[in-house]
């Protein structure tokens, strides 16, 4: 498992890394952007968040093509087309051009994210993924913390070439998306069986190990995969994600925005200041995914680090003093990103073959329309009041509903969810 571990994580994370930074920092190009296209906050929030619209409708059918025609090839797929539409962003002259491309850069990044969490249960065993799930969205805070300065000192290009600081931000940054394309292409492996690098006594354990997981599942039920779309299990499973994800997206898109507010600041200040509260959720989301592991535990781990996302985000909204809002910022930065892959090993849990594929995508696609709808209520409830403080409240509210629906979601049988679903 050590071998298979440094095989593919250091490279998975470095393609999410990728894929995240690319995601989120038109959040960092925002106070700028806004600027210079007279944007409001609503229609920032809004073409910010509409990413994930197309996001939704294409991420079942993306990881069902992953599942049919491999992890290489369809990864590859993703990455080019999405390397290339993140730098367009740089050519928005306004809001349709710039719903228009969000848009697209949702349809084109659809699956990457599940395709990968599916892939993962092909190479590791339920008993390693927390830490191997944590280790790869390691990638998410990571990106923040280390891209937030990257950009800061891109923001700084203004003018040259005639392009303004955001510009040059999101070409710069889309590519090594392009880059890794070919990376992609020679370097994974689809299956355990198509490894090379792996002898055949570890294959065969390996395979045998993993039938043996599925095996176990599918004596207690066995899903086809348009069942998922229609389980209550799996459906309750993404509304918990879209109670952690709608905070997670809704600060990478306006965070920078709220610590500019507290003071003048430069691009390079801001960016700093805004990676502390991600390099506290890199460093938490690794340990607390080996903690969870330990104790073979996903429930009460995945609750806590929520309850501390709800925390956080009370104690930012409470304060408008630099150091407690970034304290505040950080315990929410915390509990989201410790909470995230330890949330994953419970849908993945009782799913497996074609029904994990189309039901991680599911759960996915519900929980990332949080960052449809967070960004964007956040945005109206910004320029209605004036402030953040309304906002952080209503964010602050969200991982509380996930808490709850873990608690009732636990109590139901796999068996009596799957009848549901038949029925």
């Amino acid at each position: 498992m050590r071998k298979i571990a440094w095989r593919l994580l250091p490279f998975l994370i470095i393609c999410y890394f990728v894929s995240y930074l690319d995601r989120v920092n038109v959040g960092f190009a925002g106070p700028a952007m806004r600027a210079d296209l007279g944007l409001s906050a609503t229609a920032f929030g809004t073409a910010a968040g509409i990413f994930f619209l197309a996001y939704f409708v294409f991420e079942v059918p993306s990881n069902l093509a992953l599942n049919r025609f491999g992890a290489r090839m369809w990864i590859a797929r993703i990455m080019v087309t999405w390397g290339l539409l993140s730098g367009a962003q740089a050519f928005v002259v306004g809001e349709t051009s710039f719903n228009i491309i969000r848009v697209l850069l949702g349809a084109a990044e659809a699956g990457f994210f599940p395709g990968v969490i599916f892939y993962l249960t092909l190479w590791f065993p339920s008993a390693y993924r927390g830490r191997i799930v944590g280790w790869f969205m390691f990638a998410i805070p990571f990106s923040s913390a280390l891209g937030s300065p990257v950009s800061g000192y891109l923001l700084n290009m203004d003018g040259i070439w005639g392009l303004h600081g955001w510009q040059w931000m999101f070409i710069v940054e889309a590519i090594p998306a392009i880059l890794l394309t070919f990376g992609v292409l020679w370097y994974l492996t689809d299956r355990p069986s198509e490894a090379k690098w792996l002898t055949q006594a570890e294959k065969d354990w390996l395979e045998g190990t993993l039938r043996e997981e599925e095996r176990q599942r599918e004596a207690v039920v066995r899903y086809e995969w348009w069942q998922t779309l229609l389980n209550p299990r799996v459906i309750g499973y993404g509304l918990v994600y879209l109670g952690l994800v709608s905070p997670l997206y809704t600060l990478g898109f306006f965070q920078p925005q709220i610590i500019k507010a507290l003071g003048e600041v430069s691009n390079v200040q801001l960016g700093f200041l805004n990676a502390f509260p991600y390099a506290v959720g890199a460093v938490t989301m690794v340990l607390w995914g080996f903690f969870s592991d330990r104790l073979q535990e996903r429930k009460w781990t995945t609750i806590f680090a929520a309850a501390c996302a709800t925390a956080g985000l009370l104690i930012a909204a409470s304060n408008d003093g630099l150091v407690l809002k970034l304290l505040g910022l950080a315990l929410a930065s915390y509990g989201i990103f410790a909470a995230l892959p330890i949330f994953w090993s419970l849908p993945t849990a009782f799913l497996s073959g074609t029904a994990a594929a189309a039901g991680i995508a599911w759960i996915n696609s519900v929980g990332n329309l949080g960052g449809y709808f967070g960004p964007q209520v956040f945005g109206i409830i910004k320029d209605a009041s004036g402030g953040d403080y309304y906002g952080l409240l209503f964010m602050a509210a969200l991982p509380v509903m996930s808490i709850l629906l873990i608690l009732i979601l636990d109590r139901q049988p796999a068996r009596r969810a799957a009848s549901m679903a038949a029925e």
